[in-house]
Order: C-alpha cells, then structure tokens, then sequence
C-alpha cells in the first residue's frame, strides 16, 4: 500500500464518528439489502404502513408543512432575517448566483426533470377533489397547474430551510458541528452534542440519506434509460442498468470528491444556464399565449387559496387523493430536509437569514414555477387538443418518458432538443447526489466542514451499489416507501426546529415578547439553552423590565 493510500485511510479513520459511520453504513446495506431479496413482502408491508399513516396521521404532515411555511414566511418579512449566520464582519463563501444554483440544484431539480412534464397530466387525468371539476374537463387543466405548484412551491422549501437555518445558526454563531442532531441544540445546549444519547438521530438520517439518494438515482437512470429506449430504440439489460448507473455513480462522485467550490458549484451553475435554455426554447416554440394565461389563472389560484389547499385533507371522501399526493409529497419531503439542512449549512456562512430564505423561497420557486406552467402546461395542451395522447404513453411506458414526446411535437429538431433534456436529467441528478453524498461525509465525521474525498467516495460508491441493486430486484418503489415512512418521525423535528429557533431568535433579537434585554444579558446568555431560558424567573417574564 502506497504512502497516500495509507494517509489517506489514516485522515479517514481520524475524522469518522464510528458509530454514525459504521453503524449507518451497516444499517442502511442490511434495510436496504432485505429490500432488494423480497421486494413484493417489503413493498407490501411499507405501502400498508403509509397507508395508514396518509389516512390517520395525515393531519400531522399537514400541519407540520404549514407551521414551516408560516415561520419562513416570518424570517423572510421580519427583524430576525437580519441575523447573520456567521460573525459581524465575515463574508459570503459564493457569490449569490452561485449559492442559489446550487441551493436550486441540491433542492428538487431532479424531481423538476422527472415530474416537469407528468404530473399535471395526472392531476388532469384524476380531477383534484379540492376544486370538484370533472376529470379530464377544460376546467380541471389550471386546477392540474395549481395543485402541482402546491406541492413543487415554497413548501417544500420551507421544510428544507426551517432545518437549514436551524443548524447554521448554531453551526455559524455558536460553533456547533454541522449534523442534524444541532436541532438539539436549543434545548441541550452545544456543548452536549457530543453525546451518545445524541447520535441515534444522526446514524437514522444516514439510513434516511443513503436511501433518499439511491431512490433519487435510480429514478434517474430510469428515466435516462427510458428515454434511450423511447428516442433511439436500444434496449438495455440488467448489464446496461448497472453500467450506467456505476457512469453516473463515477460523475458525482468526482463532482464531490473535486469539492463544494470545483466540483458542485460549476456543475450547479452549468445546471442553471441549460435549464434556462429549455425553458425558454419550449416556452417559445410552445403554445404560448395558453401557457400564459392558463398559468396566470393557476398561479392567482395557488396564492389565493394557498392555506385552503395546505391543510384541505378530504377527510369526507377517505382522503386518499390527498393521501397519495399532498401527504405523500410532505413525507418526502421531511425526510430529505435534514440532509438538505445540512447542505445549505456548509454553503451559506455569511449570509443573513433573510439572504437564505429569500433564495429558497422566492429564488427557487421562480425558477420552479416557470418550468411546471411551461411543461405541464404544454403536456395539457398537446393532450387536450388531440396532438399526442400523453396520457397513454405516460399510463403505458412510464413519467419519465412524458418530455420526450413533448418536444418531438412542439420543437422542430425535437430529437436535438431530447437529447439536451437527456444531459440535463443527468447534470442535475450529479449536483443533487454529490450535494447529498457531501453531506453523508459530514455528518459522519462529527460535523466537519471538510470531510476527506476518500468518505465522500466511499459514500458515492455505496450509493451507486445500492440503486443498482434495487434497480435489479425492482425494489426501488418499496425504497421510496421506506424512506417516506421515516419522514413521518422528522415531521416531528421540523416541529422542535419551529419551537426552539422561535425562541432563540427571540432572545437574541425580542420581538414578540415586552420584555427587552439588555446587550450585556444577552451575550452573557449566548450558551443559555431553551429549558434554562424557560425556567429562568426573572422580573422580566413578570412584566417588569431590566431596561
């Protein structure tokens, strides 16, 4: 063994969290694994088990979602977005293009190429029950736009942000390491997140984290695959899904390995221009004077019956539409948040709080929203006039051959403009898992900022043999449940994020409460947890001041 191969294993064995580490890896490969080996028991179980939790516990996820979405709206409007996330005078790490590329990239980009064209075709197609128009009638096409911004919107973002800014205001003011048991911190204090009554939250995001990723993956050679067969004709194997999978595990993993500022960032911000390119080429060759007004009508829509719509559970009618796409979505999108928390962590020291919400918000849906009237909505025009029965070929083939269809109609070099979907699909699917492999490596060191490239290699290559596998055995669908089951525990920490930031934030900058600190108190307190904050009986909380 070479003297670099030895450092390297050396700086690999020095900076892990065995427990986190080893235990997760082992944990994830066994889920994973019995999977894999019985697929149809596995699904069936999972599947029940979601079931149950969409039908019963769905008020939970509803809730949960609009507490977050509620409390961004207020770091984004209110005093304590002037909180920066690092010291006075520290500087952003990225330029602000460059750290909403890779925020957007991170976030959904790969499920934008995935669902883009096919998830308003199935909201069309099943008539949501919120607005009672008939399915597959002229009135259900905005009603089809309007619930798929719902659920591509600032929700998600604000389950993804509320953790994010959690962390990296501890992480960046306080010292705290970067790994998603910090949303303790508020209530056990930094200096005792070394403990090992701790760790049990980081090793579950790990199983969480590896199966998200595989999932994601596996989507995406799906979809890359399809649409290889769909435009070419070429068939591959159980042999050809491995080999393109191991191709695309080589990609992000060198994209990790090269770093945050080399590798993420300048295939982020090479994500961004394409993205552009085709939504502007199919705004323009599209019908575009339909998809101006059918998402004028759908967006006025979505912003006027935006809290109808977050906790409308059709609970007359068994809530099975909203069970199998609103909650559905909610739970998906918990489970990845902690990951994502940490990922917008290591990219946003420096900026205020108010600088991150903004791109998450506001930034990402206005690149979001574009994509879904322009896709969607042209999807719904070629279906509704007769041109191409999407809906068949979606129903028949799968969603993820809905673009390419697409663009053969409304595009002239419609295979020109396929092939540049085809990159895309596999760009952002590289910017996605190497942001979440990057994070996978830092939370199993304990919160280092810069894990070693041999950790986020070895976590890139777990990743890329598991979707394998799935991919395979045809487990992937029972992982996706899997990982949507546990987003029901994390519903529950997105709720300890809301109670403990709000009361931190108070402290620090009081706003909601008469009583105002002095500078002095407030430093002294810098350490003070939230149960400590709570008990402490000063004249203060009794309407007196220390003024």
């Amino acid at each position: 063994m070479s003297a670099d191969s030895e450092s390297a294993i050396a700086a690999l064995r020095d900076e892990i969290d065995p427990f986190v580490f080893l235990g997760g890896a082992i944990a994830t490969i066994i889920a994973i694994g019995y999977i894999a080996a019985r697929p149809g028991a596995a699904g069936e179980f999972l599947t029940n088990a979601n079931t149950f939790l969409w039908s019963e516990l769905g008020w939970v996820f509803l809730w949960a979602m609009f507490l977050a979405v509620a409390f961004c709206l207020w770091l984004l409007v209110g005093p304590w977005g002037k909180i920066k996330l690092g010291g006075p005078d520290e500087e952003p790490e990225f330029s602000y293009t460059s750290f909403l590329a890779m925020l957007f990239s991170a976030g959904l980009s790969t499920g934008l190429v995935f669902y883009g064209p096919a998830e308003a075709l199935f909201h069309y197609s099943s008539g949501p029950p919120y607005f009672g128009a008939e399915a597959e009638s002229a009135a259900a096409v905005p009603d089809a736009i309007q619930y798929t911004m719902l659920h591509w919107g600032i929700s998600p973002w604000s389950a993804y942000l509320i953790v994010g800014v959690t962390i990296a205001y501890y992480v960046h003011r306080k010292g705290a390491p970067i790994k998603p048991s910090t949303v303790f911190a508020p209530f056990i204090g930094v200096e005792n997140l070394d403990k090992k009554w701790v760790k049990p939250l980081d090793l579950l995001m790990v199983i969480v984290s590896v199966g998200g990723v595989a999932v994601s993956l596996g989507f995406v050679v799906t979809q890359f695959l399809g649409g290889i067969s769909y435009n070419y004709g070429v068939e591959v194997g159980n042999l050809g899904t491995i080999l393109v999978t191991v191709g695309l595990t080589v990609g992000f993993t060198i994209s990790a390995a090269l770093g945050v500022k080399r590798g993420i960032r300048r295939v982020s911000t090479f994500n961004m221009y394409l993205f552009l390119f085709l939504l502007a080429v199919a705004f323009v060759f599209g019908p575009t004077s339909f998809l101006l007004n059918t998402g004028t009508e759908a967006l006025g829509g979505y912003i006027n019956g935006f809290v109808d719509m977050s906790l409308y559970s059709n609970s007359a009618n068994g809530a099975e539409w909203v069970g199998s796409w609103t909650v559905f979505y909610w739970a998906w999108w918990f489970s990845f948040a902690p990951m994502i928390g940490i990922f917008i962590t290591r990219i946003c020291r420096g900026r205020t709080i108010r600088q991150v919400v903004f791109a998450g918000l506001i930034g990402t849906t206005a690149a979001s929203f574009p994509w879904f009237i322009v896709m969607g909505g042209s999807s719904l025009w070629v279906q509704t006039r007769g041109t191409v029965d999407l809906l068949s070929i979606v129903f028949e083939q799968g969603r993820e051959v809905a673009a390419f269809p697409l663009f053969e109609t409304l595009m002239p070099f419609g295979g020109i403009f396929a092939a540049a979907y085809l990159l895309l699909v596999l760009t952002f699917l590289i910017t996605t898992v190497d942001s979440t492999t990057l994070s996978l490596a830092m939370f199993t060191t304990d919160g280092s900022e810069h894990p070693s490239t041999i950790n986020r290699v070895l976590w890139g290559g777990l990743v890329g043999l598991l979707s394998s596998l799935l991919l395979i055995t045809g487990g992937l669908e029972a992982l996706q449940n899997f990982v949507v089951l546990l987003g029901f525990p994390i519903a529950f920490v997105i709720g300890l994020c809301f109670i403990g930031l709000t009361i931190e934030l108070e402290r620090t900058r009081p706003v909601l409460l008469t009583e105002r600190h002095k500078k002095a108190d407030r430093e002294s307190e810098d350490q003070q947890t939230v149960v400590d904050y709570l008990s402490d009986r000063r004249p203060g909380w009794a309407g007196g001041s220390d003024d």
